[in-house]
């Protein structure tokens, strides 16, 4: 715990943020954590009071606080939890479902759980086995899995809105990995908003400003439950390795993730970046002959390409 005050009341600090010259005790930054998420929605329009929402959850921190806020914002927000069937010492995915299983009971909220295994008949590790792609770290295969089953579920289940919990961490170190190879499709499709397009739910991202550090303290503070545990495949990722980077020079000069990346979405907005089109996020308007999503392929798209025998 800080040893300054809050700036709001001369209580304790219970969080001190360098990049915002701004300590506040455990009730104010609370309020202020909800506050900046409803900024955010608002700064770029990411959904309506009216429009049903489903929240990506994964059992951690960044997910379930995104789902606390929006329940106490009053939204209309359903969760989704994806149960990929990998394993670990402390059996990772399914005790993942089970902290989003009480969070939800807790609140009297409802949660959709997806279980890859019982959906393509392999967990994430044996897919990627299969193919081969990335058979010692699945991230490639999950990561089709996953958007494809999140975009489903929205759209079957007549959700306006596809919410993940992607923190200004997450942002900043993609934003990163993308420049230093400029790869330009993907720069022009980062954004905190990605419209919907014909067979695409809407997906937003209402903590893409927030630290990790701070989307953390909120849940603490908030006594949320979540798995601490990383990914056990996550050891080694690019991500990671960029973080770091970001996390030395934040050291130095507090703010430097946030200017990096705002500075960037102004770039975007000023013309720098063609925006993308819609649909473009998963690629293409073609239409899979299996699952029916749209696919820069002719033929099968990625997700039935890993899942099919």
């Amino acid at each position: 715990m800080s040893a300054m005050r809050c700036q709001k009341c001369e209580q304790q600090a219970a969080i001190h943020m360098r990049q915002h010259r701004l300590h506040l005790c455990k009730e104010h930054y609370l309020a202020w954590f909800v506050e900046q998420t409803e900024r955010m929605i608002a700064k770029y329009n990411m959904f309506a009071r009216q429009e049903r929402i489903l929240v990506a959850v994964s059992g951690g921190k960044d997910s379930l606080s995104l789902w606390d806020v929006l329940w106490r914002l009053g939204y209309t927000a359903d969760g989704m939890y994806i149960n990929l069937g990998i394993t670990s010492e402390d059996d990772y995915s399914n005790a993942s479902e089970e902290y989003a299983r009480q969070f939800a009971e807790k609140r009297g909220l409802t949660l959709q759980v997806v279980n890859v295994a019982q959906n393509t008949g392999r967990t994430i590790p044996e897919l990627a086995r299969r193919t081969g792609w990335g058979k010692d770290r699945p991230c490639g295969v999950c990561g089709i899995v996953k958007r494809h089953v999140m975009n489903e579920a929205a759209l079957q289940g007549g959700y306006q809105v596809l919410a993940t919990a992607h923190n200004l961490d997450d942002e900043a170190a993609f934003l990163m990995q993308n420049t230093f190879q400029w790869n330009m499709d993907f720069l022009r499709r980062q954004a905190p908003v990605l419209e919907a397009g014909e067979g695409f739910a809407r997906k937003v991202k209402p903590f893409c400003r927030f630290y990790e550090r701070e989307t953390a303290a909120y849940a603490i503070l908030r006594d949320i439950p979540y798995i601490e545990e990383e990914c056990p495949h996550s050891v080694g990722s690019k991500q990671l390795f960029y973080k770091e980077i970001l996390n030395k020079l934040e050291v130095d000069h507090p703010g430097t993730k946030l200017q990096f990346y705002v500075g960037f979405l102004n770039a975007r907005q000023g013309g720098l970046f063609t925006p993308a089109e819609s649909g473009d996020e998963e690629g293409g308007r073609n239409l899979c002959p299996g699952c029916g999503q749209p696919t820069t392929s002719s033929g099968l798209c990625s997700y039935c390409k890993v899942t099919r025998e």
